[in-house]
């Protein structure tokens, strides 16, 4: 099986908060962002469910590189949008006080069809992510390395974790918009499936039983793609800034690679059921980097950053093969200055002011670009 990398294309999608530049509450942009932005990047931007939500997606990228323009350029273009139109922009995977009562609901036909499905855990669905997608060269390489690379999903995970408030609460939690999106049905962990057949059948049996109407509504925290070969990330808080995004995409690309590499031998990275992985989860949210995940192998717990850093000794053999070094080493930042949550709750502390928090988020969103 020869080894080739340039399979393992990237595409990023970030969900951006727009936000009054007065209060900084969050603010319908009545979809004029979007209709600007499509002027320029076409359908690389989209609106979302909430009105206070633009979503970006950046083309099929060969490499990180490549990646980290596409995700700065988008940035840039969408900010300087928002500017001209009189709103401010930000990144995080809460907003620190705008209540979702007051929030618009986007008016077009899908996403009707969702709220009056899932009612008050829809409206409520006021959050920010950032899905990665991994390039396969099978469907059935696709749910291979899905299936191994669920047990790294919490590591990943802690050091996106950007959402510490909700509704003007400190809500104790590094991602609490993990927990908002726990209401919906078909999230979290997925199991893992003994071939792509078993889950194209499972896909099948929920639309011909009318509980999907297509395998877009399984919002799991890493899928195979319906549509396309690839594997999609789904798990992380969009990040405060480009560089942890494109860090996070590095980190996701790297694991697949390493999977293919071990399978390529004939090894394979040992499987943990969902319940185990889940533990890990919960510990992730709510104390990102700064608690302790299980390592099932030693059945024991150990400090996060360790595992980070072992996650990286995993990961060290594909990455000259990718060309993602330098975009991984972004990761000891994150663990030198803390995470978004981290930062965030600083300002916080500095300040006693949510506001302040809200400005922060909006002086991120270009940092480093």
């Amino acid at each position: 099986m020869h080894l080739n990398y340039k399979t393992f294309t990237l595409g990023v999608e970030e969900e951006y908060m727009v936000m009054d530049p007065q209060t900084y509450e969050l603010k319908s942009h009545q979809q004029r962002i979007v209709q600007e932005g499509q002027k320029v990047i076409k359908d690389k931007v989209k609106a979302e469910m909430h009105q206070a939500v633009v979503e970006v997606g950046t083309d099929i990228c060969n490499d990180i590189d490549q990646a980290w323009q596409d995700v700065a350029t988008l940035r840039k273009i969408i900010s300087g949008i928002a500017d001209e139109l009189g709103f401010k922009m930000g990144a995080s995977g809460t907003h620190p006080f705008s209540h979702w009562q007051s929030q618009l609901i986007t008016d077009h036909a899908r996403y009707n069809e969702i709220v009056n499905e899932l009612q008050e855990a829809a409206r409520s669905n006021l959050i920010f992510g950032l899905h990665v997608h991994v390039g396969m060269e099978s469907r059935i390489m696709a749910n291979h390395i899905a299936n191994s690379t669920r047990y790294f999903l919490p590591h990943i995970f802690a050091l996106s974790t950007n959402s510490p408030f909700w509704e003007g609460r400190m809500t104790g939690y590094k991602s609490f918009r993990t927990k908002v999106f726990d209401k919906f049905p078909r999230t979290g962990i997925p199991d893992s499936f003994d071939s792509i057949e078993a889950y194209d059948n499972y896909v099948k049996l929920l639309i011909k039983t009318n509980c999907i109407d297509n395998a877009k509504k399984i919002w799991w925290d890493l899928r195979v793609h319906p549509f396309f070969n690839t594997v999609e990330f789904r798990i992380c808080d969009i990040p405060l800034t480009v560089n942890e995004t494109i860090a996070m995409a590095a980190l996701f690309q790297a694991i697949c690679a390493r999977i293919y590499m071990l399978r390529s031998k004939n090894l394979n990275f040992i499987q943990y059921s969902r319940a185990l992985i889940n533990e890990n989860k919960w510990r992730a949210s709510r104390y990102g980097i700064d608690g302790y995940l299980i390592d099932f192998g030693k059945e024991e717990e150990v400090n996060t950053r360790a595992l980070i850093y072992e996650l990286l000794d995993f990961v060290d053999p594909v990455l000259d093969h990718l060309g993602s070094r330098h975009r991984i080493a972004y990761v000891h930042k994150i663990l030198e200055e803390g995470t978004g949550a981290d930062r965030q709750l600083k300002v916080y502390e500095q300040t006693n002011d949510l506001k302040e928090v809200a400005k922060y988020i909006n002086s991120q969103f270009l940092s480093g670009v």
